[in-house]
C-alpha cells in the first residue's frame, strides 16, 4: 500500500500542471478556490460529491491538509471507559445497546472504572475517553463524581467524557439548564467532550434513524454552550445508511458555521455506519471509495476545522493509513483494547490496540511525519 500513497501524493505537481485540462468547468472553478485557499458553497460542496473524481478530490484535499497541518499526522496515547450499554434510546443503527436483561449488557461502578484507570498507572497515556449508553437511573453528579475522582487519581490525565446526547440527560435529570450543567461538570473535572450523537443533522433523516434521542439543534446548542465556557469538542457525522450527499453537506454546514461562531471544534471524526447487529443490517456498507471521498469532501469543505481524525477502530488501520492522503491528518490513539463500540457493529480490530511504534509506522509509510499530541493537539 505504501508505494501507492506515496505516488498519489506525488501527483500533485502533476495535477496542478493539467489544472486547465480538468475537463467539468464547475470543478476546474472549485479546484482553483480551494488552491488558492478560498472557501467553497454548499452547492461546490455537493458538486464535489457528485462529480469529482476521486484522484483529483485526493490533490485537494491534500491541498487544504497541507496547508492546515503541513506534513503531520497526530496520535496520542489514550484509553477508553464505556461505563455501561445500557440506554433509554434505541436508536436503529445502534449494535451497542443491549437491554438489562441481555447477557451482553453491563454497568461498571465507579470502583470498576477506576480500576480501569489504574491499569495505565504504568504507562505514558495522557487521556481517557468516556461514553457510552444513556442510562436512566445516573445524573451529572453520578458522573461528575467518578470525573473527580479521577482526576483525584491522576490529576495530568485529560478527561474527554459524554457526548452531547448523554450531558443532556444527565443534566436534565439533574434539574439544571444545559450551562449550568456543563458549568458544574467543568469544576468536577471535565477537560473536553467527544463528538458522538451528531450522526446526521437532517431532522427528516433523524426521525427514521434516531427519533428519540435529542434534537440536530440541542447538540449544536450543547457544543456552543461548552466552547463558550471553555470546553473544546469534537464533532462528527454518521454517514453511509439512509442520507444523500445533500445531506451530508448540510450536516458540515452546519458544523462550519457554529465553527466560525465559536472556534471551539478541535476535530471532526467522520463515522461510517456499520451494519452488524442493527435493525438497519438491510442496507449494507458504503465502500472504501465512499469513505476516502467523504473524508476528502469533509477536509476540503470544514475550512475552519483544523483536523481531521480517521478513527482507526472504525476503518480498520490499513483504510485509516490511505485516509491520511484523502485529507486526514489524525490516526487519534493507542486505544489499548479498550472501546467494544464499533466491534460490537462490525468492524474488523474485535480488539484494538496499537503501540505508538505501530501507528508511527503507519504514518511514515504513507509519507507522512509521526506526531505524538496530546488531547489540545500541543505536540508531546
Amino acid at each position: 500500500m505504501a508505494p501507492f500513497l506515496l505516488n498519489l501524493r506525488h501527483l500533485h505537481d502533476y495535477m496542478t500542471g493539467l489544472q486547465s485540462q480538468i475537463s467539468d468547468n464547475d470543478i476546474r472553478q472549485i479546484y482553483s478556490k480551494v488552491s488558492d485557499g478560498l472557501r467553497i458553497t454548499p452547492e461546490e460542496g455537493l458538486l464535489l460529491y457528485q462529480k469529482c473524481d476521486l484522484p483529483l478530490l485526493g490533490i485537494m484535499s491534500s491541498i487544504v491538509r497541507r496547508r492546515m497541518n503541513g506534513n503531520l499526522a497526530f496520535f496520542n496515547r489514550n484509553f477508553h471507559i464505556e461505563p455501561t450499554n445500557k440506554c433509554v434510546y434505541n436508536c436503529r443503527f445502534c449494535s451497542y445497546h443491549k437491554p438489562a436483561w441481555d447477557p451482553e449488557s453491563w454497568e461498571y461502578s465507579h470502583e470498576q472504572m477506576l480500576d480501569i484507570v489504574k491499569q495505565f498507572d504504568s504507562k505514558p497515556v495522557t487521556e481517557v475517553h468516556i461514553v457510552g449508553g444513556v442510562h436512566p437511573a445516573h445524573d451529572l453528579h453520578y458522573y461528575g463524581t467518578l470525573i473527580s475522582k479521577i482526576k483525584q487519581h491522576r490529576p495530568s490525565l485529560h478527561v474527554k467524557a459524554f457526548s452531547a446526547i448523554e450531558l443532556d440527560y444527565m443534566i436534565s435529570k439533574a434539574g439544571l439548564t444545559i450551562e449550568e450543567g456543563l458549568q458544574q461538570l467543568k469544576e468536577y473535572g471535565l477537560d473536553s467532550i467527544p463528538g458522538g450523537g451528531a450522526e446526521i443533522f437532517d431532522e427528516k433523516i433523524r426521525e427514521k434513524i434516531c427519533d428519540e434521542k435529542s434534537s440536530s439543534e440541542l447538540w449544536l446548542t450543547i457544543h456552543e454552550t461548552a466552547h463558550n465556557l471553555g470546553i473544546p469538542s469534537n464533532a462528527t457525522m454518521l454517514y453511509g445508511h439512509i442520507e444523500n450527499y445533500s445531506h451530508r453537506i448540510d450536516h458540515l454546514e452546519r458544523l462550519r458555521s457554529l465553527q466560525d461562531k465559536t472556534s471551539g471544534f478541535n476535530a471532526f471524526i467522520p463515522l461510517k455506519y456499520r451494519k452488524a447487529n442493527n435493525s438497519m443490517s438491510y442496507l449494507g456498507e458504503v465502500s472504501v471509495i465512499e469513505d476516502l471521498r467523504n473524508y476528502a469532501v469533509s477536509r476540503i469543505y470544514l475550512d475552519n476545522i483544523p483536523h481531521i481524525k480517521a478513527y482507526w477502530p472504525m476503518t480498520g488501520k490499513e483504510i485509516a493509513q490511505l485516509s491520511l492522503s484523502f485529507g486526514a491528518d489524525d490516526l487519534d490513539g493507542t486505544i489499548d483494547d479498550t472501546t467494544r463500540i464499533y466491534s460490537m457493529a462490525g468492524a474488523e480490530d474485535k480488539n484494538p490496540a496499537m503501540s505508538s511504534e505501530e501507528i508511527s509506522s503507519l504514518i511514515l509509510e504513507a509519507g507522512f511525519e509521526p506526531t505524538e499530541r496530546d488531547s489540545l493537539y500541543n505536540r508531546v
